[in-house]
């Protein structure tokens, strides 16, 4: 994939996963109990961040020691 579609694929999980996370104390500062709701935004965030990860490693190129 391009440098500049990685990039971009970057940036709105970037954008998702700061949402998600804002979504995540709103629920847990309101009081909401929905265990199931909470652990599915959870696992999203998770998952999130690993394609970020992902994505990061491809546009950083490999170092030789």
């Amino acid at each position: 994939m391009e440098p500049q579609l990685l990039q971009s694929r970057l940036e709105s999980l970037k954008i998702e996963h700061r949402d998600l996370d804002a979504s995540i104390d709103a629920l847990v500062q309101g009081g909401d109990t929905d265990q199931l709701r909470l652990a599915r935004m959870k696992k999203r965030k998770l998952s999130l961040r690993d394609e970020i990860t992902a994505i990061e490693s491809q546009l950083i190129p490999d170092i030789i020691a």
